[in-house]
């Protein structure tokens, strides 16, 4: 439904949403394509595997900061100014990155990567930032559909970002462009960063709902933190965000335990996520946001409950992850939008305390899931097999520690080697500590032996491949099984929030259905 509003008059609207939309995709593709370079960082700058995990990481920190510190007062800065501000920190991040690759092997090439992974992080969070607010105000009488339709470009990039980077490795060489290379899969985000800057920066941008509507920031802030529905809905969101990402990040794990590409199925997943938000409007129709968050709760948990009880076989494993696909693609945009249309007075603060917060606790989902995992890997470990793997690390290993100590500060004979100290060093203790409680208690420790056999895992050590074939031989079964048992234990939550989300409809069709409210007209 077009806009009537004053301010909406002199807007290409269709121009800057697109614009804003394509903007999503930087995000996508930093998020795939540094998972798909990790190895190759670890190898040519010789990090450890905790600096690869902080390089990993900060995306997503970068993402966390600037949401926390500039979203609140998105109000104040404006839309156009944050949409810049994402503009240059998504050019700077990257290029940072890539600057990285001329102090390959010295020290603090780690911190250069991980400083431009932080800014496209940034970057990243910015457009959350601004995005939401903006096409809340750009549609504001379609608001539900319309997130639908933005959130559809996150995982599009990530199944268009996941393939390029896929292909983009098997090609390899072509002439002196070495495709595969790190360097060149970061440098491909410069073109939809480019495309979105050329789209958007130009235009005039609309203020915020609450801008235009003369809220001021104070009675903003009053209103958002003083109204127990809103926070209601916070927790609500920090529940559905964990249900989506917690459980998407161990699928493919698990799944790739059971021999199973779990990266077909979390593509899969994806392109239902875009298809289903491309047609959000028919269902917001037809079943009001509320509506569509019961039915997304009950298909969540029953695909959960698929993943729990069937071990292997692509057709039912893609079955699973049609269901599962169905349930989570509506969570996130639906969730702002409840939050825009039902609690529009909140203004961005409200749309960043939802999305901020979580994150927060789906990150948390992750260590839970994790957690449950291991405490079920014992019930599927060889204890036999998993002690004579440790025992070799006990027997052998001091001798390549005692190798990298002498090369020590001395980056030549380090990349001789083909190991750092840290690695080595890591997968020795984590081994002994495992062995020294099954010697003192009679059985393994779940998460001791899990973390002791994925040491070992992420080892590049040529001499130890063996070894390493050994310890993933025995993990893969127990990880799947352990990572089974975590979606068991996870599918029943989101049966209790579909019961939630139909008192909230049926209290609604009891007030004559769902109503957004307007803020020019009416109150939360």
């Amino acid at each position: 439904m077009e806009s009537t509003t004053s301010q909406l008059s002199d807007i290409n609207r269709k121009k800057i949403f697109m614009g804003i939309c394509l903007a999503l995709v930087p995000t996508g593709f930093s998020f795939v394509l540094v998972s798909n370079i990790l190895a190759q960082l670890k190898t040519e700058f010789i990090l450890t595997n905790a600096q690869v995990g902080y390089i990993g990481g900060a995306a997503l920190w970068g993402m966390a900061v600037s949401l926390l510190t500039i979203g609140p007062f998105l109000e104040k800065i404006g839309l156009k100014r944050a949409t810049v501000g994402a503009f240059v920190c998504h050019l700077a991040g990257v290029t940072f990155f890539l600057f990285g690759s001329l102090y390959a092997g010295e020290p603090n090439a780690f911190w250069i990567l991980f400083m431009g992974a932080i800014g496209f992080g940034a970057g990243n969070g910015l457009i959350e930032v601004a995005g939401n607010p903006l096409t809340a105000a750009l549609f504001p009488k379609n608001k539900t559909t319309k997130l639908n339709h933005f959130h559809a470009f996150f995982p599009g990039s990530m199944v268009v970002g996941g393939l390029l980077g896929f292909a983009m490795v098997e090609v390899g060489s072509v002439g002196f462009l070495d495709l595969g290379h790190w360097t060149t899969q970061i440098a491909i985000i410069y073109i939809p960063i480019i495309v979105y800057g050329i789209m958007v920066l130009p235009e005039k941008f609309p203020k915020t709902e609450t801008a235009e509507a003369g809220i001021p920031i104070g009675e903003m802030f009053r209103y958002t933190f003083t109204h127990p529905l809103v926070w209601g809905l916070i927790f609500l969101k920090m529940i559905t965000l964990s249900l989506e990402m917690g459980p998407s990040r161990w699928i493919p794990e698990v799944l790739l335990a059971a021999g199973v590409p779990g990266i077909l199925v979390f593509v899969w997943i994806s392109v239902i996520m875009v298809v289903l938000r491309f047609f959000a409007g028919t269902f917001v129709e037809r079943f009001s946001p509320t509506g569509m968050l019961i039915g997304a709760s009950v298909l969540t948990g029953t695909g959960l409950f698929m993943f729990a009880f069937i071990e292997t076989g692509i057709v039912p494993l893609l079955l699973a992850a049609t269901v599962f696909g169905c349930g989570i693609a509506y969570f996130f945009p639906t969730m702002v939008g409840l939050m825009s249309e039902r609690f529009p007075k909140a203004g961005s603060l409200g749309i960043v305390l939802l999305i901020g917060f979580g994150f927060f606790a789906a990150g948390g989902s992750n260590a839970i899931m994790g957690s449950i995992a291991d405490s079920y890997l014992p019930d599927a470990l060889n204890v036999e097999q998993t002690v004579d793997v440790l025992e070799q690390v006990e027997e052998r290993f001091p001798g390549y520690i005692d190798r990298a100590e002498e090369a020590a500060g001395n980056p030549e004979e380090v990349a001789e080697l083909g190991y750092r100290l840290a690695d080595v060093q890591n997968v020795y203790e984590r081994s002994t500590e495992a062995l020294e409680y099954y010697r003192e208690n009679g059985e393994l420790d779940g998460i001791l032996t899990g973390n002791a056999l994925r040491s070992i895992n992420d080892l590049t050590l040529a001499q130890e491949q063996e070894l390493i074939n050994e310890a993933n031989a025995i993990l893969r079964p127990a990880d799947n099984y352990g990572g089974r048992m975590s979606f068991l234990w996870v599918a029943p939550v989101a049966f209790l929030v579909a019961i939630v989300f139909l008192v909230m409809y049926i209290r609604d069709k009891r007030k004559g259905g769902y109503k957004a409210v307007d803020l020019t007209g009416s109150d939360a």
